[in-house]
């Protein structure tokens, strides 16, 4: 799974700071808008490799795709907050939802890799903190 580090500028964390109690809901809704942009770039990203550039006719049931989504905002043991974008377990079949995502972003012998999470990363990554600072503001104004 794809992971992102973002250090918050100073004037930043003051505004935060003098939020109050409310900070907890604010970042909370900012990690979900974020993250929405992100899960939307990783849907679309891989709904475009899955069979393609395949010898053989695809045989996809579109289970992957359904299980893509957003974790819920957790605080790790440091205080800082998480939110994950990955896949749902297990499959019809048994097998891991995680595996298959794997073997398609990193590829495995006699496949070729086709990656869609780390691009998707690269690519919403401004969209993602434009979204994340308007949705900060909006809430800051609101209080």
């Amino acid at each position: 799974m794809a992971k992102a580090y973002v250090k918050l500028p100073d004037d930043f964390l003051e505004k935060i700071s003098r939020l109050g109690s409310k900070t907890d809901v604010i970042c909370e809704k900012m990690l979900k808008a974020g993250g929405e942009v992100v899960l939307s770039r990783v849907k679309s990203n891989l709904s475009s490799v899955i069979g393609s550039g395949t010898k053989y006719k695809s045989r996809s049931t579109g289970e992957l795709e359904r299980a893509l989504g957003l974790s819920k905002v957790r605080i790790d043991k440091n205080g800082n907050y998480n939110i994950k974008i990955g896949f749902a377990e297990s499959r019809k079949d048994g097998s891991s939802n995680a595996k298959l995502a794997n073997i398609i972003e990193y590829g495995k012998s006699g496949q070729v890799a086709k990656p869609f999470m780390k691009p998707a990363k690269a690519s919403s990554k401004s969209k993602c903190i434009e979204v994340m600072k308007s949705t900060f503001d909006k809430e800051v104004n609101n209080t």
